[in-house]
């Protein structure tokens, strides 16, 4: 396999005395790169997913429709594009941050998967989107940009979302005898739903556009890859900005998670054991970079912050939670 080394004059937006240790680290060329991205692969499961989210979104919208009555609404296909667009607009961009910022520092890296779920057990009809990363990212200035560039361009777009849809949702009486799912509502859906429509009236509730369930649940999505767990991208900003000491801040998230779930909400508990059997696979540590003892400069501790801002908005912790009967 062709490869070239990183230097300083193909990599000048990072400091000479970053280059101490990583003369002799290899990247694959963009062209081998390329090579070794399947198109169809991801074509076929981005298509699947538009199927299962656009059939998830039909039902969403057939809901929404009735306004909590008990009739049995006609399901309009085409009516799912609603959330089905949102959805994989937010999810799209987050994964397209992650693959632009690796094509920029010239990692390899594979266009997004998006991952469809079944429309019958997911009320999602996704279980979101990754890229997969060929190459060890080989500081931490890198490692830190390719990991906040997701989330941060996730939320710039969920946000808009967000407004639309909570804009295109109607306050309507709530059933005595309503039986359902109750979504938690992070921060910034709270200060949203308050802008637009006040404070709601006891007895009703807001019935919720495709949209703003997708906007939902984009953020609930940023927030669990802000967790600062093994390779999250939490996980690697909080080992860029803090280094060895991101192994405490692992262990304090993974007992929190856990915790969450035994004390708050059961709907952690699946997040709990993908997490738990992440750090058994990946071990609690993260791997070092090349310029482990070197810090972060102060614009990108500020970003740090600003991430933390994000997952703070985007964060609830009582996820889904079943009322009724």
């Amino acid at each position: 396999m062709s490869e070239r080394p990183i230097d300083r004059l193909s990599r000048p937006d990072i400091p000479a005395s970053d280059f101490h240790q990583e003369s002799s680290y290899t990247l694959p060329v963009e062209e081998v790169a390329s090579q070794r991205n399947r198109p169809l692969t991801h074509i076929a499961l981005f298509l699947i997913t538009v199927l299962s989210t656009m059939y998830v979104g039909s039902l969403h919208y057939a809901g929404f429709s009735t306004d909590f009555v008990d009739t049995i609404p006609t399901v309009a296909f085409l009516q799912g594009a609603w959330y089905s667009v949102t959805i994989l607009a937010i999810l799209g961009t987050h994964e397209m941050g992650h693959y632009l910022a690796c094509r920029y520092y010239g990692v390899d890296a594979s266009l997004p998967y998006f991952i469809p779920a079944p429309p019958f057990i997911f009320l999602t009809g996704t279980l979101g989107a990754v890229i997969r990363i060929r190459d060890r990212v080989p500081t931490k200035r890198m490692l830190f940009d390719i990991a906040a560039a997701g989330p941060i361009a996730g939320f710039v777009v969920a946000v808009p979302a967000l407004y639309i849809g909570i804009l295109l949702s109607r306050v309507v009486p709530l059933p005595p005898d309503f039986v359902g799912l109750s979504l938690g509502e992070p921060l910034l859906y709270q200060f949203v739903e308050w802008n637009i429509w006040g404070t709601i009236p006891e007895g009703y509730t807001l019935n919720l556009h495709p949209v703003a369930f997708a906007a939902w649940f984009g953020l609930v999505m940023t927030a669990l890859n802000l967790f600062p767990v093994g390779q999250l991208d939490g996980g690697h900003i909080s080992y860029a900005t803090l280094g060895s000491r991101s192994t405490m801040v692992t262990v304090g998230s993974v007992f929190l998670i856990v915790s969450l779930a035994l004390v708050l909400s059961v709907s952690w508990a699946a997040w709990a054991v993908l997490l738990i059997l992440m750090l058994l696979v990946s071990g609690v540590r993260h791997p070092r970079t090349v310029d482990d003892h070197i810090p972060l400069d102060k614009r990108r501790y500020w970003v740090a912050l600003g991430t933390l801002v994000i997952f703070i908005l985007c964060f609830t912790p009582v996820p889904i939670e079943f009322i009724g009967q």
